[in-house]
């Protein structure tokens, strides 16, 4: 038999790599505890989408278990044993400002769930290939220091800095630079896939994320910028851009294009590479001009207000450079660019509170 163990797996990415490939496995178990509903309250509630995928695919088992748990993984993993081939890891508290209220439980979900999962893949399924859901925010502030200019409606890197004109790539530093400690807990989950790979030999891949999107996201205020940006642009609630006088810009990757990364890499994977996974140049967007997408797609005027105070450890200009992963897997290629990823988003949320 062959397994897909799926961790987050009633979030965003762990729910579209079920449906990606509940077709491509015999069975996908997910784990997933509901810990998005404690970081974010009822917004961040993912039952509904739990729910969902245990009603749509018949070859779905759900495990309600804590990452941070060795004993809770340790009894999964020995129930599947070698029959897992793949593991995509994708729970998290993925919030920077989250982490500040409770360090021990941001680092404990991030870090030290990482490395249990880490450890039941060795003891287990060491030949599983193994795909961990990093982040850009392992790069701290380092990209906030690169030659930038300011537009009507965006910050753009300087144009006579070619270098970045296709985005920022895999060797920006990691060192000597503010990362808020989310950051810092995700960057040892991220030193510690890698070291899996090239110190046990085990096929690791660390996909480093710009702005992870898609219709099945519980968006937040601190977590999910397109999806809760479009719920207060259906709902009239207020939003908050909080400063770089919302010319900030984010590559946006749909989670099927993400998912794609995956299996792509999983047909010939590697030992702990690493790769910066976004919507690069083909799929990025400002806050100023995704207010107006919103408003476009929604029919309706934003009702948002400005704050000076940017958050600690956010990035004034973050575009994906994935010539990398396209060199190495020539035959993918994103599907979703902004508009379509948006009208997306506003179908999904606008159905969900049309059931509610």
């Amino acid at each position: 038999m062959n397994i897909a163990l799926v961790t987050g797996s009633a979030g965003l990415i762990g729910s579209e790599s079920v449906a990606f490939f509940a077709d491509k496995f015999d069975l996908v178990v997910g784990i997933d505890n509901n810990m998005r509903q404690y970081f974010f309250g009822t917004d961040g509630n993912t039952e509904w989408n739990r729910n969902r995928i245990q009603e749509k695919y018949s070859n779905y088992v759900h495990r309600s278990a804590d990452i941070r748990s060795v004993e809770e993984l340790d009894v999964i993993f020995r129930e599947y044993g070698a029959d897992v081939k793949l593991i995509v890891h994708t729970a998290a508290q993925p919030s920077h400002d989250w982490a500040a209220r409770e360090p021990f439980t941001d680092f404990s979900v991030n870090a030290n769930g990482t490395l249990n999962l880490l450890e039941m893949t060795r003891q287990h399924c060491p030949e599983a290939v193994f795909i961990f859901t990093s982040t850009n925010k392992v790069y701290g502030d380092n990209p906030n220091y690169l030659p930038l200019v300011e537009l009507e409606n965006r910050w753009e890197i300087a144009e006579d800095h070619a270098y970045y004109a296709n985005g920022i790539d895999e060797h920006l530093s990691l060192d000597h630079t503010k990362h808020s400690l989310f950051g810092a807990s995700k960057v040892a989950a991220d030193i510690l896939v890698q070291e899996y790979g090239r110190y046990f030999g085990m096929k690791t891949g660390i996909f480093r994320g710009g702005c992870l999107t898609g219709p099945n996201h519980s968006g937040a205020q601190l977590h999910g910028f397109l999806s809760y940006l479009m719920k207060c642009a259906i709902t009239g609630n207020q939003y908050t851009i909080f400063g770089y006088k919302g010319k900030q810009v984010r590559d946006n990757i749909h989670a099927h294009d993400l998912v794609n990364m995956f299996w792509h890499f999983y047909q010939a994977p590697r030992a702990g590479e690493v790769y910066n996974a976004g919507g690069g140049r083909f799929a990025n967007v400002s806050m100023l001009e995704a207010i107006k997408f919103c408003e476009e797609i929604s029919g309706n005027k934003m009702n948002y207000t400005y704050s000076d105070t940017n958050r600690i450890g956010d990035h004034i200009w973050y575009v994906s450079d994935l010539s990398k992963f396209k060199a190495h897997y020539p035959g993918w290629n994103w599907t979703y660019d902004i508009h379509a990823t948006l009208v997306e988003i506003h179908d999904g949320i606008a159905e969900r509170l049309r059931l509610a």
